[in-house]
């Protein structure tokens, strides 16, 4: 009897020996281990972007930019055979300026500059004073302050189509220096004639241009 009591007394005392025991429970295979919270990143504030500059000014200062490259001066000139455009060319590049043609809608054939025939379209027109040749193209003479006007001489004249050119245009505020070629006749009262017909600006009288001018020459006669 007190062989079984003494056996009770050591099983309890071995189980309340464990149960105070504070130990951290022992975890299984299947348990998951904790996992570590993310690091928080740091960002950094946007970087303000550049202002840049506004419409209304850079349109300002393009328009600006567009006015100082207006040329004032233009070479305009009217060439049959090529003899006027040589001299044209010549000039706009002495003197930097812009160089535009007029264009006959109806261009001029060799038969028609035939001067041994007074049936020809050319000799017909130029014994016509009222007749004005239709202009293919647009010439602006916006901007210009100074026009040189080229022309052959056809019969003492100027082409009539010249005359259709400066009675279809303004040239308020504008100087016109004609010129001429020919193979022998002289300028004549042509600039003034075409200063008359145009009725606005201020025409100088026409100069015949030799197609042998030098260079200096021709610069000499721009000069003045």
């Amino acid at each position: 009897m007190s062989k079984k009591l003494t056996a009770i007394c050591l099983l309890l005392t071995l189980a309340f020996s464990c149960a105070g025991c504070g130990g951290t429970p022992t975890r299984t295979a299947s348990e998951p281990a904790p996992t570590e919270a993310p690091e928080q990143v740091q960002t950094e504030a946007p970087i303000p972007e550049q202002e840049t500059e506004s419409a209304p000014q850079a349109e300002i200062a393009e328009e600006t930019s567009e006015a100082e490259k207006q040329n004032t001066v233009l070479v305009v000139y009217f060439s049959a055979t090529g003899t006027t455009r040589g001299a044209a060319e010549r000039i706009a590049a002495l003197t930097g300026a812009d160089l535009a043609e007029i264009v006959p809608a109806q261009p001029y054939t060799a038969e028609d500059l035939n001067y041994n025939d007074r049936s020809t379209r050319a000799t017909v027109e130029q014994n016509t004073p009222d007749a004005r040749p239709e202009i293919a193209n647009e010439i602006s003479l916006d901007g210009y302050t100074t026009v040189y006007l080229g022309y052959p001489i056809w019969w003492g004249q100027a082409p009539r189509i010249l005359s259709t050119f400066v009675e279809s245009h303004d040239f308020t505020g504008i100087t016109v220096v004609p010129f001429c070629t020919s193979g022998s006749s002289g300028a004549g009262r042509t600039g003034e004639t075409l200063g008359e017909q145009a009725g606005t600006g201020t025409f100088l009288p026409s100069t015949r241009l030799s197609a042998g001018i030098s260079e200096a020459e021709l610069q000499a006669w721009i000069e003045k």
